[in-house]
């Protein structure tokens, strides 16, 4: 572990420290304290960004650093969005992912500023990551209504809520990720020469939208007659993005084009 003592350290740890204390709220049902305080979270997390944006010069979705970082900034919008569109009432369990995906960027992954590779100097650059992790969160939040399906199984109407919730979750994550395989095979033609390179992200990213497709198949032949498969699929396709970011990213035995995400 890499305890940052630093400005950005300090933004990280400020806004990990706020998202703890709303989670803590709303789980005690102090569900107004809870917002005023992911707000104020979220607006830590946000001069943290804008701080490693000034610093390393670029718009900060290099490394996977920068990627937690980004996604500790979205996932208050993302929270805001789904409550208004779906009335999805999330808050600990979205507290809890923010806190998970900073936690990365506050202890493990070093924020030492890295020049952007010639590859990522490109207009594509920032579309494409952004969608992957906005992709990335509406996947994780459908992972964790799924496993509240799982948990309510017997309880049909909160058994029911969670199962559509998922549903609607993944169809907008998954034009997300359609979205972003599009826009990464034009960026790769524009910087390698080729739409596809058969490069392990690359190939997992696939596998993880496969996923995906199965589960958008199996819903729409079978419904809600087995929501528990269909629970299984949604967190099936979390634990193939986890492969996707994490392991394709960092594995020395099958490192590839996207080697500079480390």
């Amino acid at each position: 572990m890499e305890l940052k003592l630093t400005i950005q350290g300090v933004l990280i740890y400020a806004t990990m420290a706020l998202y703890g204390i709303a989670m803590a709220a709303a789980l005690i049902r102090r569900v107004r304290v809870a917002r005023l305080l992911y707000v104020g979270g979220f607006l830590a997390a946000l001069a943290s960004y804008l701080y490693r944006w000034q610093h390393s010069g670029h718009v900060p979705m290099q490394n996977l650093f920068e990627v937690f970082l980004t996604l500790g900034v979205l996932i208050l919008p993302i929270t805001l969005l789904c409550r208004r569109l779906w009335g999805i009432e999330s808050l600990a369990a979205d507290l809890f992912l923010g806190l998970v995906v900073l936690f990365p960027a506050g202890f493990i992954f070093s924020a030492e500023p890295q020049r952007l590779p010639p590859a990522l100097q490109c207009w594509l650059f920032v579309p494409h990551v952004a969608v992957y992790m906005l992709a990335y969160l509406f996947m994780a939040k459908a992972a964790g209504q799924a496993a509240g399906q799982l948990w309510t199984f017997g309880l049909a109407d909160a058994h029911a809520r969670y199962e559509l919730n998922t549903y609607r979750l993944i169809r907008v994550g998954f034009v997300l990720l359609t979205l972003g395989l599009i826009l990464g095979s034009w960026w790769g033609k524009l910087a390698w020469g080729d739409w596809w390179g058969w490069d392990p992200k690359e190939l997992w990213s696939l596998a993880s939208w496969l996923v995906y497709v199965f589960y958008l198949h199996w819903r729409y032949l079978y419904g809600r007659r087995f929501p528990r498969c269909n629970s299984l699929l949604a967190i099936l396709g979390l634990v193939v993005i986890l492969i996707t970011l994490l392991w394709a990213n960092l594995s020395n035995l099958f490192a590839g084009l996207h080697s500079y995400a480390t």
